[in-house]
């Protein structure tokens, strides 16, 4: 699949794409129960990240949105495009821009946090009730211990 996959940015302060990212962040929220974001604080938030966007014909299948910082807002696969590396592929668009990447995932969230984790991201800590519904999430980092070209260079070398 990937490779006509076909990849767009939107820069700070560019929302030419955000519908169509809140549409894929809803769809994954409804049938799966995470990316509860309120639509509000998402498109802030999209609005002042740089989002890098996957699409497929004129499809939006995959996107990440990261702040200045290197902190993942938002990273979303369309569930009929996992497994094909796309994911790991914003991942690493992120890390071209960054010395660090971070991020929150659901503490319940089993696949994404395998997925993190497989990707080389390390656990720092565990937040109580860190979103609005009660929710406990972890905060992940990755590039710390070691640069993220040589991690990024050694995960698609597998």
């Amino acid at each position: 699949m990937s490779v006509n996959v076909e990849k767009r940015v939107d820069g700070p302060g560019s929302d030419e794409y955000a519908e169509q990212a809140w549409e894929l962040k809803e769809r994954i929220r409804s049938d799966e129960g995470v990316l509860k974001q309120r639509r509000r604080f998402f498109v802030d938030a999209y609005r002042r990240s740089k989002t890098h966007l996957l699409f497929l014909d004129e499809d939006l299948i995959a996107f990440a949105s990261a702040r200045r910082d290197g902190y993942i807002l938002f990273l979303a696969v369309a569930p009929e495009a996992r497994g094909e590396g796309l994911g790991k592929r914003l991942v690493a668009e992120v890390a071209n821009d960054h010395g660090s990447v971070s991020c929150h995932a659901r503490a319940t969230n089993e696949e994404a946090l395998a997925f993190y984790e497989h990707i080389g991201f390390e656990i720092e800590r565990r937040i109580e009730n860190y979103y609005e519904d009660g929710g406990d999430a972890y905060y992940l980092r990755l590039g710390e211990k070691s640069g993220l070209r040589e991690k990024f260079s050694d995960l698609f070398r597998r």
